[in-house]
């Protein structure tokens, strides 16, 4: 059972999210779900919120695992700077998810349609914000054995070496076993829903953008590439 729950999961999520993520290129480009102008503009504020607040939670996240000890977390000032970025962007991130996905469950027929997994989303993002507040809050957490550093953040470094380590996981208490799979849940549906646009969707729209803007000056024949015309 931890061969399955802590190394078959964790790479089946990474490996849906990849495939996921290719197919949803070759798919639609990333665009977005969503049609009507009001709406829209309440999804453009709130992807633009998740955007910010997710980046923000994952930059201290990030840095709360690099910075930690076997037992230890951070101390001091980065300590107190982790802390407030993640309860500021927390609640940002929460709201911008709430404008991404609510309007279109409210909305009338001329909406795109709620994929199942559009309505498991809004829930799933629910519980990995409730269950990274209850890690944080856990009385260990200021106590001689941080559960964090002894837990998730050995198993998840382990994976992407390679070498994995299933027994960190095997022997964590039920909420942070909890926590581990409701984000490999999130990770391995991430691509199929109104998420995946988010981050990949501005950046491909800019590509072809920049593409065809290049694809208007072609050179002219027989002019050694000196001279440009425009196609359109």
């Amino acid at each position: 059972m931890p061969v399955l729950f802590w190394i078959v999961l964790p790479y089946g999520a990474l490996l849906s999210f990849v495939l996921g993520n290719v197919w949803r290129y070759r798919y639609d480009r990333f665009q977005p779900a969503g049609c009507g102008p009001d709406i829209d503009r309440m999804e453009r504020y709130g992807a633009d919120a998740f955007r910010l607040g997710t980046v923000l939670v994952l930059a201290a996240r990030a840095t709360d695992v690099i910075a930690s000890g076997p037992h230890d977390h951070p101390r001091g000032a980065l300590h107190g700077i982790l802390v407030v970025v993640e309860m500021v962007a927390g609640p940002i991130a929460a709201a911008g998810a709430v404008l991404v996905f609510l309007p279109p469950m409210i909305a009338g027929a001329h909406r795109a349609p709620v994929t199942p997994l559009d309505r498991l989303t809004l829930p799933v993002l629910t519980a990995v914000a409730l269950s990274g507040i209850l890690v944080r809050v856990d009385p260990n957490y200021t106590s001689g054995n941080y559960r964090l550093a002894e837990t998730l953040f050995p198993w998840a470094r382990s994976l992407f070496t390679l070498h994995p380590n299933p027994a960190a996981m095997a022997h964590a208490s039920a909420l942070y076993q909890f926590r581990a799979l409701i984000v490999l849940l999130l990770i391995g549906i991430w691509p199929y829903t109104r998420l995946a646009g988010i981050f990949a969707g501005p950046v491909v729209r800019y590509a072809g953008r920049r593409r065809a803007d290049l694809a208007r000056l072609v050179p002219l024949p027989g002019n050694s590439g000196i001279g440009f015309r425009s196609r359109g």
